[in-house]
């Protein structure tokens, strides 16, 4: 809203300072102070209405170091970092932009989805929450529709590197193609590093090309549901989930800015997406709230995300991930959700074939998600918490790495 105020008054009075706000810069980092702002500074009245309203975790009984003084902690904190993300995003950015468009709706649905299940939880006293089936619903929906808007939307295309002759002075002759609406990634560590969706179907006959919507929305519906999930077992430990996702959502801001800029693209040898760097405006303000927040919910925690929160942040980072290209990269930078999430694949499949086969059920870890088998371990809370930070860091670093790396 502020932006069309100020180039309003740019282009009709050539408002001094109004110019600002035509820079994705400026309004990127403006947007980020007034998130992280808005967070420290309404998030205490948050959860001081979630204290009155008597909305309390109800800490299922696991044995664990510490869970009984978690118990009646205010949950369903990520209405924190939702209002926190979408305040700055309205002011601040363009919201013609599909890209925008598409992330508040992430936001807002899944925060939805969250919510219903922390509703459930707290108020009509079920543990279990909402019906995985359900979420599971919910999740599709969002595929759904984030894969048909990314696949269908005429505006969402890409410029792919061409090969200029060696005879040609560098500089000299644009080295991207025209736009276009092809259905590609960046494959890491690949020199020439795109890969079609549409070679997965036209191996066995060209002229079903324009049935790869048939793939690719699938495999997008599979993204979401997969990182979303993998957000939600995460947050298990006070500030894990949050600071895991503030270093993953980090990165995903330097790779929406390069591949949005002609300049950083065509140094990278990495497709050009255009109208994309729009949403660092959204990442800046995605990355205020998660760290605003995380004010609040280091060790010991006043507040708790629930689903409400991580279900949303796991969304929001798999559709930014597809957004810019990146989601082949989901394993290594959110390689933290993905551990805890192999743990508990592992944990149940192992149990399961352990009790058919020998009659008993036996574990690989002494609890899962992972984090709950170090805790039993006997390591502090806050110890393993700062540790996977700093496994998060490396694998942040190694995807920026991949950037440069063919």
């Amino acid at each position: 809203m502020l932006y069309y105020l100020f180039e309003f008054l740019e282009q009709k009075y050539q408002f001094p300072g109004a110019g600002l706000y035509q820079f994705l810069s400026f309004r990127a980092a403006v947007a980020m102070m007034v998130s992280l702002s808005f967070s420290l500074a309404f998030g205490q009245k948050i959860i001081n209405y979630l204290i009155k309203f008597q909305i309390g975790e109800s800490i299922r009984k696991l044995g664990l170091i510490g869970e009984k003084e978690k118990n009646g902690t205010p949950t369903m904190g990520g209405l924190i970092i939702i209002f926190s993300t979408i305040i700055p995003v309205v002011l601040f950015a363009k919201l013609e932009n599909i890209y925008i468009l598409l992330l508040l709706f992430t936001a807002i649905w899944m925060g939805v989805i969250g919510g219903i299940d922390d509703y459930i939880k707290i108020f009509e006293k079920n543990k279990r929450g909402l019906k995985g089936k359900f979420k599971i619903i919910g999740q599709i929906i969002l595929g759904l529709i984030v894969g048909s808007t990314l696949y269908f939307h005429p505006e969402i295309t890409v410029r792919q590197k061409i090969k200029i002759p060696e005879n040609i002075v560098a500089g000299s002759q644009n080295p991207f193609a025209p736009e276009e609406k092809a259905f590609v990634t960046n494959i890491p560590l690949i020199k020439n590093n795109a890969f079609n969706y549409s070679d997965l179907i036209t191996w066995y006959d060209n002229s079903l090309i324009d049935y790869t919507w048939i793939i690719f929305i699938p495999i997008v519906i599979f993204i979401v549901t997969a990182v979303s999930n993998g957000a939600n077992l995460t947050d298990g430990l006070d500030g894990l989930a949050a600071g895991s996702s503030s270093i993953i959502v980090f990165v995903l801001g330097i790779f929406a800015w390069v591949s949005g800029n002609f300049i950083f693209a065509d140094y990278l040898n990495i497709i050009y997406i255009p109208h994309v760097g729009e949403i660092t405006v959204f990442i800046s303000s995605f990355l205020g709230a998660l760290i605003g927040f995380l004010w609040f919910n280091t060790f010991p925690a006043a507040v708790f995300m629930g689903d409400t929160g991580s279900l949303t942040i796991g969304a929001l980072i798999s559709v930014i991930a597809l957004i810019v290209r990146k989601e082949l990269l989901i394993p290594l930078l959110c390689g933290i959700f993905f551990i805890e999430t192999l743990s508990v694949i592992i944990q149940v499949l192992y149990f399961k074939y352990s009790k058919r086969n020998y009659g008993v059920g036996k574990r690989v870890f002494l609890m899962a998600p992972i984090h709950h088998h170090y805790q039993i371990k006997g390591f502090n809370e806050s110890k393993i918490v700062t540790r996977f930070w700093i496994v998060g860091i490396l694998l942040a670093i190694l995807a920026i790495v991949t950037l440069k790396i063919r």
